[in-house]
């Protein structure tokens, strides 16, 4: 089992057999990966994802194919890891389903040290996700399709749903065009497309 709670639940680099959803209790999700590549740039560094300790994170579990585990799981690794620090940002992570406890493989849980921003407040935040974009997309469209993608589960995420106003009132006030609330799919189309 796989443990999906950002872009590898719209994007994933592997084959299942079974989604259903999860929650990791002691972790919730927190843009606190610096990054210069992918969806920032060195002049514009962008924030990933990543599980921090404390509260709950909702998200989705994969079964891989039982003949094929080995070869999805090194797929998964491969889209994951890249280098040998980000080895120690991968554990087995208790999750509860509707069927009772299991454990699930997760990446990017519990970093610190260097690359890491921790505990930023979300205004922050959104103000790097509005300008960051990279050669794989932009910040805003990581968020609006992580949102997008767990509401497909029935998940609700009241904190990225929050960073996802805020993240829209930056763009707003980049591009000065003033957009009512309902508007901030249209702001997040026009970002991603």
């Amino acid at each position: 089992m796989g443990f999906a709670y950002g872009s590898l639940i719209w994007k994933p680099a592997f084959e299942s057999v079974e989604q259903q959803r999860a929650s990791a209790h002691g972790w919730h999700r927190s843009f606190c990966l610096d990054l210069v590549r992918w969806r920032g740039s060195a002049e514009q560094p962008g924030l990933m994802m990543a599980l921090e300790r404390g509260g709950r994170c909702d998200g989705v579990i994969y079964r891989l194919p039982d003949g094929d585990k080995a070869a999805q799981i090194e797929r998964l690794l491969r889209r994951e890891i890249d280098d040998h620090e980000a080895v120690a940002s991968v554990r087995w992570v208790p999750v509860r389903t509707a069927q009772g406890r299991l454990r699930a493989l997760g990446f990017w849980v519990g970093v610190t040290g260097r690359g890491t921003s921790l505990g930023q407040p979300l205004e922050k935040v959104a103000w790097v996700l509005a300008r960051a974009c990279g050669h794989v997309g932009s910040g805003a469209e990581y968020l609006y399709n992580t949102v997008s993608h767990l509401e497909t589960f029935g998940i609700h995420d009241r904190n990225l749903w929050r960073l996802q106003e805020l993240v829209a009132d930056e763009i707003r006030s980049i591009h000065g065009r003033r957009i009512t609330s309902h508007d901030t799919a249209e702001v997040f189309e026009v970002v991603v497309t």
